[in-house]
């Protein structure tokens, strides 16, 4: 089975961890919120991910740049959209403590990646 080269990266991996945790987190919401906060905490978490691995396959280092950047961007929307359900009383303490660790190690990944994608050189 072919692997893609997303799916070594190892901030691709952490998000993918982390969706999976937002997933089962808001499995716990009440149900009016399914519209609300499951949906765009699901979508956002999604995200990280999705365009990373969308990313991996544009050719210049400033598009793939780009993706990296939506990426950090939905992982900060992840975070803000856990601070609600933290004060509503959805979630604990600890579970937006770990949510804001996860979204600073990724977010440093995904500089660190952002930056290398800027300074690749295409060679033609």
């Amino acid at each position: 089975m072919k692997i893609f080269s997303f799916e070594k990266l190892k901030v691709w991996q952490k998000a993918i961890e982390l969706s999976e945790f937002i997933y089962k987190l808001t499995q716990k919401f009440p149900s009016e919120e399914k519209f609300g906060l499951i949906s765009q905490m699901r979508r956002c978490s999604v995200s990280m991910s999705s365009n990373l691995s969308e990313g991996s396959v544009r050719h210049s280092g400033k598009d793939k740049a780009r993706f990296t950047e939506i990426s950090f961007g939905s992982a900060l929307e992840l975070l803000n959209q856990s601070i609600l359900p933290n004060k509503l009383g959805y979630i604990s303490t600890k579970d937006i403590e770990s949510i804001r660790l996860w979204v600073s190690e990724i977010t440093m990944m995904l500089n660190g990646l952002y930056n290398s994608q800027l300074n690749h050189k295409h060679i033609t």
